[in-house]
């Protein structure tokens, strides 16, 4: 097997708040290879995009703790200087962020931006940066990329300044690129665009990439394997098809029930009960998912729930998965016997 291009064991990042530290990302493990695609989904607080600014370091140190191993190469990232960890990101390890308008510097131009990077890793004439800021605009999908390199963000469409993130991202080649829902606020049609450019440039340059998303429609196109997340916690980790097709965790089983379908009139939209609990507020003791899953009893959760290799190279967190069941197919079940008896 490849040797991971990221090797994450037991990360906790914990946030103080009124001189007590919380963990968003609670003991999280999981590996990345070279020209993978591996998706973190779930609900908007269960710890997605503090995953991402931990693998980064771009939390605020002061107020945040970070415990656990981020092994990038030979180095765990958690452990390196400043100045060591400002010559990996940015050349090495890459990030697309949520929202182009505020990534981007709306007092730059766009050239300025994406040669930026280069100049702190990389020794390129004025001429050669140019050069290569022209073809990663055209690499993008830009065609009319010398108008685009004199613009400024605001000048540009949504679509057209998330393709310029893109390009400051990849302008040093990293071998990790980090995407936190980069479609998110682009209509139906750009984000289409966005996703097969995303899923060529990966193609052609063999880098792993972290898809950070809550849109399961982006999973099933992207992704290779998926990370499901709930509260801080990885609940389900497993290739895309097979968690598709099998999955196991209530939380899992939960969010593909409630994709909206080709509903009968009658039929209604599965809502998951109650919402993810902040931080300050969450038991982390037995299964933090069991609140939303009363009707399943006590017994059937573990008190320390762990990951458990249900099938080869599919985890799942808790043993309360054998037992669950969503009520209303036995309300269903007892119509159909009462009706039939």
């Amino acid at each position: 097997m490849k040797k991971p291009v990221l090797d994450i064991k037991d990360l906790r990042t914990s946030f103080r708040i009124k001189g007590d530290y919380y963990a968003a990302v609670d003991g999280v493990t999981l590996t990345v290879h070279e020209n993978e695609v591996v998706a973190i989904v779930g609900e908007s607080g269960c710890g997605k995009s503090a995953l991402a600014l931990s693998i980064m370091g771009l939390h605020d140190h002061k107020n945040t703790k970070l415990e656990g191993q981020v092994n990038f190469g030979d180095e765990n990232l958690l452990s390196l200087s400043r100045s060591r960890l400002n010559k990996v990101r940015g050349k090495d390890i890459g990030m697309i962020f949520q929202d182009p308008m505020t990534a981007l510097n709306p007092l730059a131009t766009i050239g300025r931006q994406i040669e930026e990077p280069m100049d702190y890793h990389m020794k390129l004439s004025a001429s050669d940066k140019k050069k290569r800021t022209m073809e990663l605009l055209r690499r993008v999908g830009i065609k009319n990329e010398q108008r685009v390199y004199e613009q400024y963000p605001h000048e540009l469409s949504g679509g057209m300044r998330q393709r310029v993130v893109i390009a400051i991202a990849l302008a040093c080649d990293p071998v990790l690129l980090l995407a936190d829902e980069p479609t998110t606020a682009l209509d139906v049609t750009i984000q289409a665009q966005i996703m097969d450019l995303m899923k060529e440039l990966q193609n052609q340059m063999k880098t792993g990439i972290i898809l950070i998303t809550h849109d399961l429609g982006v999973v099933a196109e992207m992704a290779d394997r998926v990370v499901v997340m709930y509260a801080g916690e990885v609940v389900e980790i497993a290739d895309v098809k097979e968690l598709f097709e099998n999955p196991l965790h209530p939380y899992t089983r939960s969010l593909l029930n409630s994709i909206p379908s080709n509903l009968e009139a009658k039929e209604k939209l599965h809502v998951i009960d109650g919402i993810v609990p902040s931080i300050q507020n969450l038991d982390r003791e037995g299964c933090r998912f069991a609140p939303r899953i009363e009707w399943i009893p006590e017994e059937d959760h573990e008190k320390n729930p762990e990951m458990h290799e249900a099938t080869p190279n599919h985890f799942v967190r808790c043993s309360c998965y054998k037992t669950f069941y969503f009520p209303e197919d036995r309300v269903g079940e007892r119509e159909y016997v009462a009706t039939n008896s």
